[in-house]
């Protein structure tokens, strides 16, 4: 295995951000990282989606990612969320989070102008960022989030052979399984979710970045581990299972169903930074009856 596909294979954690009252929890972070450095996960996905990273000022951005670096244990893998709208900007970022301790970075496409957006732009856009960038890049795509900017294969094909850029993370129903085909000794292809997460290990891709992850870490792995060891019926138990989990949490709730879904497991979630609302007490008593219900609380 090499040193690249080690590092982006298994279970990666897209870690919350915890607030209270509109402030970040760092306690909170730090409590939640060392909990899971004792788990099987590779590592952690700080600011991105479910970090609600566009919620912060860069100064609270480098201060979690601070948190979580001082926080982790050595052998876990830090990928830093450093999207921006311009190419200067992001590089920036990708120096700070470098210097501060990332082992890789990931780029989300720029969306402001998405009309703008095409298959040149993004390559160019990829090919620069890599070019300058003093960590390896893993593309993350998610086109929920990026008004519909997509990161398609055309694009992969294009910048899959760059020596910085490392992977992507594909956080699509549409198009993680055309993405597979980018897949190489030097190109990780990984799920952005729970949902494909057994499909994609199936058809070569090498891990997932989890949000089920922030709440039962040990299932996601278990479920890796059972597939890297050929046992192919518990993993597909499981695999049922953790989708209908990853739908009740996540796929109902958004962020703040994860995050109250880790209040419940013991873990720090907080609430989401306003606009966004946290659930309601009958939300998360339904949420509650569910993981009872599916066996994942007492």
């Amino acid at each position: 295995m090499s040193d690249f596909r080690s590092k982006l294979s298994g279970v990666f954690v897209p870690m919350v951000t915890p607030f209270r009252n509109d402030e970040i929890l760092y306690a909170g972070i730090r409590q939640n990282v060392e909990k899971w450095n004792a788990t099987g996960l590779r590592g952690y996905f700080v600011l991105g989606t479910n970090g609600e990273y566009k919620s912060l000022s860069v100064t609270e951005r480098f201060r979690v990612l601070d948190t979580v670096v001082r926080s982790s244990a050595s052998d876990k893998i830090i990928m830093a969320g450093c999207g921006a709208e311009s190419t200067r900007e992001t590089l920036d970022l990708v120096r700070e989070a470098a210097y501060r301790g990332a082992s890789m970075a990931s780029i989300l496409m720029p969306s402001f102008f998405a009309k703008s957006i095409n298959e040149d732009v993004m390559v160019r856009f990829i090919v620069e960022v890599a070019d300058h960038a003093p960590i390896p890049v893993v593309l993350y795509n998610n086109p929920a989030v990026a008004a519909g900017v997509t990161i398609t294969y055309n694009v992969l094909r294009r910048v899959k052979d760059h020596p910085n850029v490392m992977g992507i993370k594909d956080s699509s129903k549409d198009t993680y399984k055309e993405n597979l085909k980018a897949c190489s000794e030097k190109f990780f292809v990984l799920a952005g979710s729970a949902n494909y997460f057994l499909d994609l290990l199936e058809n070569g891709g090498t891990g997932g970045v989890l949000s089920l992850a922030n709440v039962f870490p040990d299932a996601c792995v278990h479920l890796y581990r059972a597939f890297m060891e050929g046992k192919k019926e518990e993993a597909k138990r499981l695999n049922e299972t953790l989708v209908t989990l990853n739908k009740a949490v996540s796929g109902t709730f958004g962020v703040a169903g994860v995050k109250a879904a880790m209040d419940l497991a013991g873990y720090i979630g907080g609430v989401p930074r306003r606009p966004l609302l946290e659930l309601t007490e009958d939300q998360k008593e339904s949420l509650r009856n569910t993981l009872k219900d599916l066996g994942f609380l007492k």
